[in-house]
Formats: structure tokens, sequence, C-alpha cells
């Protein structure tokens, strides 16, 4: 009796044992959290003009994209979501742009009439520059300015910059 419980016993110890994985086998893709009821009001300056093109998302390694835009999703109030000229070279984001991000040598108006998304693969290819901005900020809550255009361009003509959050 006892040897028919000690051999269940070890069938069960290894049964667990076995069946356990490891951590590092795990891939977990972490897909930013875009606040909707309460959209940040990003600015920013790049190296070269890339205004016209798609923006997505690099992991924090820039190994791989982890967010893109469907075709259908690149507009802002009914127009291609192309980010808003400022003073002093500075962009106003339309699109969602973060320190991960970067610009693919597709633009809004060519991506806009794309029936899917590319591959991945072909997207990354696709990457114009890995590190693409000189500088960025956070000016809070979007839905504060009443005409963000002419507002965010008083902040920066006022030199009132680092009131803000800076990123880059």
């Amino acid at each position: 009796m006892n040897f028919k419980i000690m051999l269940i016993i070890t069938g069960l110890i290894m049964g667990l044992f076995f069946s356990c994985s490891s951590h590092k086998d795990t891939v977990k893709k972490v897909i930013p959290k875009i606040d909707y009821a309460n959209p940040a009001t990003i600015i920013y300056k790049t190296k070269g003009d890339y205004s016209k093109y798609i923006p997505v998302i690099l992991s924090d390694d820039k190994s791989q994209i982890i967010s893109y835009p469907s075709p259908k999703d690149i507009f802002y109030n009914g127009e291609l979501a192309y980010p808003a000229k400022l003073s002093d070279g500075y962009l106003l984001d339309n699109r969602g742009v973060n320190l991960n991000s970067v610009f693919i040598k597709i633009t809004y108006d060519e991506y806009s009439k794309l029936d899917a998304v590319p591959s991945l693969d072909y997207l990354y290819n696709l990457i114009i520059d890995k590190d693409p901005f000189t500088e960025m900020y956070n000016l809070g809550n979007r839905y504060q300015y009443k005409d963000e255009v002419n507002d965010i361009n008083k902040i920066i003509s006022n030199k009132d910059l680092n009131f803000y959050k800076k990123i880059k």
C-alpha cells in the first residue's frame, strides 16, 4: 500500500515539475494607454520635417512596433491628423505621439487610401529615424485650451515652456 501511495505522490510531483513554465518564456506586449477623456497636449520638435508622415509607436528597446493606426484612425476632427504648426518650429500633436513614436515613409494621404494595415515588418522597415525628436513637452489637458494654436503659441513666445512637463 505504501508503494502505491509513493508512486502516486512521485507522479504528481513530476507532473507539476514538468508543467511549470518560466516567466522568460512569456512575451507580454504593453500597449500604451490613451486617456481619451483627458487627452494630453503634446508639442514637439523633430530632427527633420516629418509632419506629413504617419507616426507609429515602438517598444522601449525600439525593436518592434507596438502601436500603429488603422487607415481609418488617422483623422482628427474630420481631417487628416497632421500636426498643427506652431511658432518657433514646434508642432502640436493630433495623432497620439509619445517619446517612443517614430515616423514611417508613408504620408497621411497615402495611408488614408490603404484598404488594410501593411505587415508590421513592412512598416518597421519604413522607419525614417528611430530617435526623431529633439524636444517634447506635455502642456496638460487638451481641453483647457479655447484656441489651442494661439494659446500654445503665447506659451512658446512668452518662453513659459519651463512651467510644463518636459518629456525630452
